[in-house]
């Protein structure tokens, strides 16, 4: 299937929509939502927005790090989520989500170890680097997928050692995809951000709301 560019595929599985062309359904009551995700960034956005929803953590889902085009691997890990959970909860509309740094066309994954973050910390300091997010939204009983990814351009601030590891001392980096959470700390390794904020944290916020009006569900 193609979606948002030429050559984009997703997994295999039920109808999948771009969120450019989702179509409108029609719910006989609102389904219960569920939030695929161990997030705890994900969950005050969904609780900002005013929804109600139970989560429900993605147990088994394998996250790729690599073989495709950014937005892509964003997407097909947030389906991996959002249907783990969504094989338990048929009834549910089940929400996935997965966020990834890229520098040069390198992805950024979350860091394994201390290390590691302060390496990933020192590539990004002083750079452009871009923050997509994937979002998958599906129903088993509707037989359903929506899917789309956002993209946010980040400039980190110039970084020495010293003021990466005090950095490391207010955050733990160890949950995060290139080792730094926008919302926590931010001003003391963040220059300026070029588009959503919120997907920088974890989920576009204004985008999935788009997504979820548009079904009936918000």
């Amino acid at each position: 299937m193609e979606c948002g560019r030429k050559g984009v595929r997703l997994l295999p599985g039920w109808f999948a929509y771009c969120v450019v062309n989702i179509p409108t359904l029609t719910m006989p009551h609102k389904p219960e939502i569920i939030l695929a995700s161990a997030s705890p960034r994900r969950e005050l956005l969904l609780r900002e927005m005013g929804l109600r929803f139970g989560v429900v953590l993605p147990t088994g889902a394998e996250e790729a790090t690599g073989g495709a085009a950014p937005d892509v691997l964003a997407i097909q890990n947030a389906q991996r989520k959002a249907r783990a959970v969504a094989g338990h909860h048929s009834e549910a509309l089940v929400i996935g989500a997965d966020t990834i740094v890229v520098l040069d066309g390198v992805i950024f994954g979350k860091p394994r170890d201390l290390a590691d973050a302060e390496t990933m910390l020192g590539k990004l300091a002083g750079r452009r680097h871009d923050v997509f997010t994937g979002v998958c939204i599906t129903c088993h009983q509707l037989k359903t997928e929506i899917t789309f990814a956002e993209r946010t351009g980040v400039w980190m601030r110039a970084l020495n050692r010293e003021q990466i590891r005090d950095y490391f001392t207010k955050v733990n980096p160890l949950d995060k995809a290139g080792a730094y959470g926008a919302q926590e700390f931010g001003e003391l390794i963040l220059e300026r951000v070029e588009g959503s904020f919120s997907n920088v944290m974890g989920l576009p916020v204004e985008r999935l709301r788009t997504a979820l009006e548009k079904i009936g569900a918000a």
